[in-house]
């Protein structure tokens, strides 16, 4: 649900959740402050436990969303990099394969981009997988009939290793993208966080204090819980996988080819 959602419309549900919570937890303390003397010692004692373990569900949530966030990045840039050491070792195998195979191995960079900026699991993103899929089902083809007409040549096999590279790194990637921080792990910040803001409010409500600093804590919260959730939407969110290494690798490819067609013999 959450890759789905807007920055602001997600920013909106965590301030609705957070404050209100908040809110109710100060309109409860005012309403009990008579009984504060019976309530302040075992709510004291319990809103500090509480707000410690939110600090470690908080902690543990990032760090999981921090992770993913740098395996998703290392990966476009692997993925750039097998396509483009593929691209310049397509240029020396035999025509026609080798023009057919570059112009391949460009379709192939631009439904990799694509899939940089769609929804992981929508359907423009699986039309992005399939398409690539087909397009290196057509490349290994090309290379089969290049290594077949000259098994003993190095080139079609070191193309042939650099292609298969390129087709492992998709799988890593789409399986980077899919990767997401377990929902229970998310729904637990966002309870835990309401449930002890509100207690925190409750109990500086209970004791007639002022409702300030509760407030900045229940922002302070939500900014990240928000930082959070858009780490794990790697390309619809305000933190988003820059695609600079496959788009910069796109544009090399608008000039002509370094290495020129082999000379038949």
């Amino acid at each position: 649900m959450f890759f789905r959602l807007a920055s602001w419309e997600l920013g909106l549900i965590l301030v609705a959740v957070v404050f209100g919570s908040t809110a109710i937890g100060l309109v409860s303390g005012r309403y009990l402050r008579h009984r504060s003397e019976h309530l302040r010692e075992p709510l004291g004692v319990l809103q500090a436990a509480l707000l410690g373990l939110v600090g470690l569900v908080l902690a543990f949530g990032l760090a999981l969303a921090v992770g993913r966030y740098e395996t998703r990045r290392a990966a476009v840039v692997e993925d750039a990099n097998a396509i483009g050491t593929t691209y310049l070792r397509a240029q020396t195998l035999p025509e026609p394969i080798r023009t057919r195979s570059l112009r391949l191995l460009v379709r192939y960079t631009d439904t990799s981009i694509r899939l940089s900026d769609t929804v992981p699991g929508s359907p423009e993103a699986r039309k992005a997988v399939a398409d690539g899929a087909e397009l290196l089902r057509e490349l290994w083809a090309l290379a089969g009939q290049s290594l077949a007409g000259a098994p003993e040549a190095s080139a079609p096999r070191l193309y042939v290793e650099t292609l298969n590279n390129t087709i492992d790194m998709q799988t890593v990637r789409v399986a980077a993208l899919g990767n997401r921080v377990p929902g229970a792990v998310l729904a637990l910040e966002v309870i835990f966080t309401a449930a002890a803001l509100g207690l925190l409010a409750f109990y500086l409500a209970l004791l007639g204090r002022g409702v300030l600093p509760v407030l900045l804590a229940a922002g302070l919260m939500c900014c990240l819980l928000l930082v959070t959730f858009d780490l794990d939407r790697p390309t619809h969110g305000l933190i988003e996988i820059p695609s600079t290494p496959l788009t910069s690798l796109r544009e090399s490819m608008e000039l002509p080819p370094a290495a020129a067609a082999p000379a038949r013999r």
